[in-house]
């Protein structure tokens, strides 16, 4: 009896099944084949993705090389044109190098390039500081300590990547123009930061020097 009784069953199962296949083919079919489209576009897309980054790695190469022979120029041309057509990775560090390649020939551009990345917010803050960083750098020997400190300033909060650096240049630059007092704020910035690393605290101790024998003269 259990034997026709399982018949019984599995024939019911079947007439179900086939009332939902009668019923839904076309859904289920219409979902297998997005399933497998998906997929198959999610691996073209992932291929696609994979060769343009291919591409800017072999461009950004070439540029670096360009770098290393000295062709400035050339270089900074060559960085740009991968910063506009490379994935955002490539892309970001093509504009720094294109800004440190103007650097060497026009340092003044150059700036104004470090502040344009210093300005973009879809960078993220450590790449933002990091162009407001290299843009003190270039002004530090030849502009005003009030120039200097409008970019750098931000930058010695507690929290921020690149503090002890900005201190230095700051003290540095206020030194320049005979600011005693404003050089001795940084110098006491990185005394008193825990953080600060040891050749900072070499060289804030030779300046600490320097404004003490100032200080007396």
């Amino acid at each position: 009896m259990s034997d026709i009784f399982s018949e019984v069953d599995e024939e019911v199962r079947r007439e179900r099944f086939k009332q939902i296949w009668d019923k839904y083919s076309l859904l289920i079919i219409a979902v297998a084949v997005l399933i497998v489209a998906g997929i198959g576009g999610w691996r073209g897309y992932e291929y696609w993705v994979a060769q343009k980054a291919f591409v800017a790695g072999a461009a950004f190469e070439n540029a670096a090389t360009l770098s290393e022979q000295g062709k400035h120029a050339e270089a900074q041309a060559a960085f740009d044109k991968v910063a506009g057509e490379a994935p955002k990775g490539y892309a970001v560090l093509a504009r720094f190098r294109a800004a440190g390649e103007l650097a060497q020939v026009k340092p003044e551009e150059a700036v104004k390039a470090y502040d344009a990345l210093a300005a973009d917010g879809s960078l993220g803050a450590t790449w933002q500081d990091l162009a407001a960083l290299r843009a003190g750098l270039l002004m530090v020997d030849t502009a005003s300590f009030a120039d200097v400190r409008k970019r750098l300033e931000p930058l010695t909060e507690p929290t921020r990547t690149f503090r002890h650096t900005a201190r230095e240049l700051l003290a540095l630059s206020a030194w320049r123009e005979r600011d005693l007092a404003g050089a001795r704020r940084y110098v006491d910035m990185l005394a008193a930061d825990s953080e600060t690393p040891p050749g900072a605290r070499t060289r804030m101790d030779a300046l600490s020097a320097l404004l003490a024998a100032d200080g007396k003269s």
